[in-house]
């Protein structure tokens, strides 16, 4: 009987690979990022959208072009619809920009007599310091303005591509399917399968799940900005909800545009408790919220989570950042399929979830004490 004889490679060949597919995966990213950015946008959205499509299909006999455009437009007019309120919100502040610069002009006012009083600087001295520094903020406001421009027909732009990959998926999503199970052997088809389902329930539930934060988010700010007698409670409360979807930037965000519109429109005093707020709803979001609702979703822990964000932010900016966390949890479900991958499967996971291998967890349970209590004896005996 031959037996069939497996090649095994140094650890130096097998990280060798690993950093250079990363650094393909990156560079592919990166140069790729208008097609990938709304197809990975689209396809998430489109998984969400199914039961939708089911529906007008099964009890409303539309055909499937119809009911993936239908379900698309309902999609897309529930965002435009969030969207119109909060500009209609903005567009209200806007308004009272000439009581804002009023008290933000007495507020630079005392300030200056309080620098004059403590430091001895006077205020002749300090105009003169944010005059030779005006031009310098001058550009800078003007480079802001140019990114906010370009900002908006990119966004536009992604939009536009994110709506059209939607529709087309939601028609050929059987399609796409039949592909994913041609590709691999008949003995695979039960991993593709369970691959193809735990995915589609992760992304159903992770983003119900950061509907249902926003919606808990935004409510916790509103009553305490409502309850400080900040103006404009309901704006930041909007706010802070849709930017807490972008984990621990977001809520920063969020802090330092409330505090911000409070100083221009309350006292000082006032921005130490909206601080506060922000603190208690972040704490209740963190420890409560988000491991129940959606944490419970994403198998994956803070530290990649981290990384994911800032390498998101590095490589799509924003989007990357949204995108990162449900793209970092199916990769690892992908990764828990596979056996050769189930090491980083490991490593995205939590600690507390299931052990990747028995004798290894015996091993290191075992051996751990004993290394340590022999490190401690040989660093005595020195």
């Amino acid at each position: 009987m031959v037996t069939k004889k497996t090649i095994e490679f140094p650890f130096y060949i097998k990280l060798a690979c690993c950093l250079i597919s990363i650094l393909l995966l990156g560079w592919f990213a990166i140069i790729g990022q208008t097609i990938l950015i709304p197809l990975i946008l689209g396809s998430i959205i489109s998984i969400l959208l199914v039961p939708f499509c089911n529906f007008f299909e099964r009890f409303l006999f539309f055909p499937r072009v119809l009911s993936s455009l239908f379900t698309t437009i309902l999609f897309f007019g529930f965002i435009t619809g969030i969207l119109y309120i909060l500009i209609n919100q903005l567009i209200d502040i806007a308004d009272e920009w000439p009581a804002f610069q009023a008290q933000i002009t007495e507020l630079i006012s005392d300030l200056q007599r309080w620098i004059s009083r403590n430091y001895g600087v006077s205020s002749r001295m300090q105009i003169k310091y944010l005059n030779d520094n005006l031009n310098k903020t001058f550009d800078f406001g003007t480079v802001i303005i140019e990114r906010i421009l370009s900002g908006i027909t990119r966004y536009s732009i992604l939009s536009l591509f994110t709506f059209l990959y939607i529709v087309f998926i939601l028609i050929y999503r059987r399609h796409l399917i039949r592909f994913v199970f041609y590709i691999f052997h008949e003995r695979q088809h039960k991993d593709v399968l369970s691959v193809i389902y735990n995915t589609q329930n992760m992304v159903k539930q992770y983003l119900i799940g950061l509907f249902l934060q926003m919606l808990i988010v935004s409510v916790l700010t509103y009553i305490s900005l409502s309850f400080l007698g900040v103006k404009y409670s309901f704006v930041l409360a909007l706010l802070t909800g849709i930017l807490n979807i972008v984990p621990y930037v977001g809520i920063t965000i969020s802090v330092i545009l409330s505090a911000i519109l409070t100083l221009a429109t309350g006292s000082p005093s006032q921005v130490l408790f909206v601080f506060i707020a922000y603190i208690i709803v972040h704490a209740i979001d963190g420890n409560i919220v988000m491991p129940k609702i959606v944490g419970s979703k994403v198998k994956v822990n803070s530290l990649i989570i981290i990384i994911g964000l800032v390498i998101g932010e590095m490589t799509w900016g924003i989007m990357g950042m949204f995108l990162s966390i449900p793209i970092l949890a199916m990769g690892k479900i992908i990764f828990d399929h596979i056996p050769e991958m189930k090491p980083w499967g490991f490593l995205l996971g939590e600690e507390k979830s299931e052990k990747l291998n028995p004798n290894v967890e015996n091993y290191f349970r075992k051996n751990r004490k004993k290394f340590f209590q022999n490190q401690k004896k040989n660093n005595s005996d020195k």
